[in-house]
């Protein structure tokens, strides 16, 4: 059973386990780039969600599997949120790489990095106005 899955390796060329070259796709400079401007404008739009307390970051890197992008948030107090990214071979046609995607992605973040902060204040506030 153990020859039928892809990870199974070819006898002299790949070992179990592990990916074929073939498999990880290889991006040009022009691609990076553009993998790192999409991210970089997902982080700038969670960050236009956010009050300034909230710290937000990015990274894009190379993954066992190809590239690969992060992007976090961590709010005030408790624990922090990401979103990972990986974008397939095919997405790198477009010149909008993760374009789809940016707005949903900093929507979510944002709102579960605010709440988070909700979870962790409880309901023991008292309000400071009605």
């Amino acid at each position: 059973m153990n020859g039928n899955t892809p990870y199974a390796g070819t006898p002299g060329v790949t070992q179990a386990g592990h990916r074929s070259n073939a498999d990880v796709p290889d991006l040009s400079v022009e691609q990076k780039r553009a993998l790192r401007d999409s991210v970089a404008s997902i982080a700038a739009l969670t960050r236009e969600f956010l009050p300034s307390e909230y710290v937000v970051g990015s990274q894009v890197s190379e993954g066992s599997n190809g590239p690969q992008a992060q992007i976090s948030v961590q709010p005030p107090i408790g624990h922090p949120v990401s979103a990972g990214l990986q974008p397939s071979i095919e997405d790198f046609d477009d010149e909008e790489l993760l374009s789809h995607e940016e707005d949903e992605v900093a929507r979510g973040l944002a709102a579960s990095a605010a709440l988070q902060v909700k979870q962790v204040m409880g309901d023991d506030i008292t309000p400071t106005a009605r």
